[in-house]
């Protein structure tokens, strides 16, 4: 199959192109600048999607389009709204017969900037004119890491009740793989780590297995959104498939020592 993934140099999309590939499908890499360590037997293609630029070529002959595409600046919405909607536009016009989309469980329940953009984003996927896939995953790994990491360098440990219930990249990239494979299913079950676990939990665990002394600094639960995370907002419902290893064993695995 014919698959173009956009934002297949990012984070996710890197994943995903590999998993593509790995289940035989020929796969176009969309972004605005070429990979630097390009997956083999891919083709890269140059998009914009706030201009639509290179989007009708790239697409040509594509039957599944997976829309990796994340945006965390202030000009989120233009990329991941208003350019989402170019995007199907230009997928209607070259026929493409699936889209499948990731979003972010929860989203809908808290108000930050980029969760009302990803909860528009869905919007304009599901009330679009292309046969469609929605995954709804929650934070990655990376997520989870980048942020206490970032607390780490000036020696502090947040201390938090917000519960999160992070998942391993991979297996959100083998998720959306599943779905291209299964053709337009709607909205699909929701997709978690298999742990529930508090902002300080996680803390005192990348503390352990990194092995640093770090100070605890308190995050007060000031505002609807912290509130709403402490109360799991953004964690897997009774509905909600666990799945993969949780952030100790993806801290292990990110650090293990190559064998002598």
């Amino acid at each position: 199959m014919q698959v173009a993934v956009v934002g297949g140099t990012g984070a996710l999309g890197v994943p995903v192109v590999r998993e593509l590939v790995a289940r035989g499908h020929t796969v176009r890499v969309l972004s605005r600048t070429a990979p630097a360590d390009p997956v083999p037997g891919t083709m890269h293609h140059a998009v914009d999607l706030v201009s639509g630029a290179g989007l009708d070529a790239a697409l040509e002959g594509v039957y599944a389009v997976v829309d990796a595409v994340s945006h965390r600046g202030l000009r989120s919405a233009p990329v991941m709204v208003e350019g989402v909607r170019t995007l199907l536009a230009a997928e209607q016009r070259a026929q493409v017969g699936h889209h499948v989309e990731i979003s972010i469980v929860g989203c809908e329940q808290v108000p930050f900037s980029y969760y009302r953009t990803k909860v528009a984003q869905e919007r304009v996927v599901t009330s679009g004119p292309v046969p469609w896939t929605l995954l709804r995953a929650t934070q990655f790994h990376d997520l989870i890491d980048e942020i206490l990491g970032a607390s780490a360098t000036f020696r502090l440990a947040p201390r938090s009740a917000m519960r999160f219930q992070p998942i391993d990249i991979g297996a959100v990239a083998a998720r959306l793989a599943d779905a291209v494979d299964a053709g337009p299913s709607g909205r699909v079950r929701d997709l978690g780590g298999p742990a529930v676990q508090t902002l300080a939990e996680l803390a005192d665990i990348r503390r352990r297995v990194l092995g640093q002394s770090l100070l605890p600094l308190p995050v007060p639960p000031l505002g609807r959104a912290v509130r709403r995370v402490r109360n799991a907002a953004l964690c897997l419902d009774s509905d909600g498939e666990a799945v993969s290893f949780d952030y100790a064993e993806w801290l292990h695995r990110r650090h293990a020592k190559p064998a002598s």
